[in-house]
């Protein structure tokens, strides 16, 4: 039995965020029903690299959280669509939402008429501000969000300046902090007998994954300096060229300094360094940067990582993303697999393991509406219902 099997999730989120929390939910075995309109589609359903999915509206950016989940239209903008929402919301367990704050409330589907239906229910909503505040209302994306909290601007170098983490991580991050804070909500109401409302900020979750670096700004009342690809003042912590390609060693502390130097051949600066914490390597930094550029420059990136990894040393050559996807470390793991209904496809499906009963694709992400009518008829809607809601543009 997965963790979340006879769980009930009402999903009404679009792009990243989350579709991503909802996909951690299904992966453990949730019933997750993802809601759209049913003449407006997430977006991200024709967002990818494949034109081929693009088109059908299985985009590589929804597929990425969408597998275990099913699919049914439904107008929130019609009173029969909401009635229709409120009657699957009394049987649910999670209601996962990421409108503009006070959309929902407007169409009878907040937090307080859902709670008066089913008081038990954990019910989440997902913005780029938060529900309160004097931005709660404006809208964002994750490129806006580094951009207001202070990432951007602690990526890149002083010559570059601020840089855009690449990928969506405050997108993804967020999802995460949404699926452990419902998690824990549902642990809660095991005891407590009642459901909760939750208030996720993607803000306050890139704060979170920031947080030694708000702690310094706290403490010093300065933002950081952004470092680039190196340490502001370990020699062991940064980023080397090698004779084919970049190095990125993490040698931190003054143990792991000594190993690296004893694995290189110099037994001298070993014994300099052994005995010295971190924040002391800051007044040798210089003259063992230019050391190691020199050695490092002698062979490549990959005889580099196995010699000190072999000598417990942290290092790593640069790859690009498909050489990681081909290497026996990811293909030995569970966090891409196949969907339980579609071998041909794989998917991310989560960052962990278990040694039963653990994450797993259940199913092919869904089609637009692909299961509007078996809900429906859960729900105790007839066919000719069905039929009629259909034709008046409510599924």
């Amino acid at each position: 039995m997965k963790p979340y099997e006879g769980l009930r999730v009402l999903d009404l989120t679009h792009v990243l965020a989350g579709p991503f929390c909802t996909y951690q939910l299904a992966v453990l075995g949730a019933d997750v029903i993802k809601i759209e309109s049913p003449d407006d589609v997430d977006m991200m359903r024709h967002e990818g690299a494949g034109g081929a999915f693009n088109s059908q509206g299985l985009g590589e950016h929804y597929m990425a959280q969408a597998a275990g989940k099913r699919a049914m239209t439904l107008n929130l903008k019609s009173p029969a669509g909401i009635q229709v929402l409120h009657g699957l919301a009394r049987d649910a367990d999670v209601l996962v939402e990421n409108y503009r704050r006070g959309k929902l409330e407007a169409l009878g589907a907040g937090y307080e008429a859902i709670a008066a239906l089913n008081p038990r229910i954990v019910y989440c909503s997902l913005t780029g501000f938060g529900q309160t505040g004097p931005k709660g209302g404006d809208p964002a994306y994750d490129n806006v969000i580094q951009a207001f909290s202070g990432l951007m601007a602690a990526t890149g170098t002083a010559r570059t300046g601020p840089v855009r983490v690449g990928p969506p991580v405050l997108d993804y991050g967020s999802g995460a902090q949404a699926a452990l804070a419902i998690s824990a909500a549902l642990y809660q109401r095991d005891r407590s007998g009642r459901g909760q409302r939750i208030d996720i900020a993607m803000l306050d979750a890139a704060l979170m994954l920031m947080s030694t670096s708000v702690m310094d700004t706290l403490a010093t009342e300065k933002a950081p300096t952004p470092p680039g690809n190196s340490s502001a003042s370990n020699a062991g912590y940064a980023c080397y060229p090698t004779s084919d390609g970049l190095l990125m060693l993490g040698a931190y502390t003054g143990r792991q300094q000594a190993r690296l130097w004893q694995a290189l051949g110099q037994p001298d600066i070993a014994a300099e360094v052994a005995a010295l914490r971190a924040p002391e390597m800051g007044g040798r930094q210089a003259r063992d940067m230019a050391r190691l550029e020199a050695i490092f420059l002698t062979e490549a990136a990959a005889h580099w990582e196995e010699l000190l990894n072999a000598a417990g040393v942290p290092a790593a050559r640069v790859r690009t993303l498909d050489e990681t996807l081909a290497h026996d470390q990811v293909r030995g793991r569970s966090v891409l697999q196949p969907c339980a209904d579609a071998e041909a496809l794989t998917v991310p499906v989560a960052g962990y393991a278990y040694d039963t009963h653990g994450p797993a694709a259940l199913r092919p992400p869904p089609r637009h509406g692909a299961d509007t009518d078996t809900v429906l008829s859960e729900l105790g809607y007839a066919p000719d219902r069905v039929s009629e809601l259909r034709r008046r543009g409510v599924v």
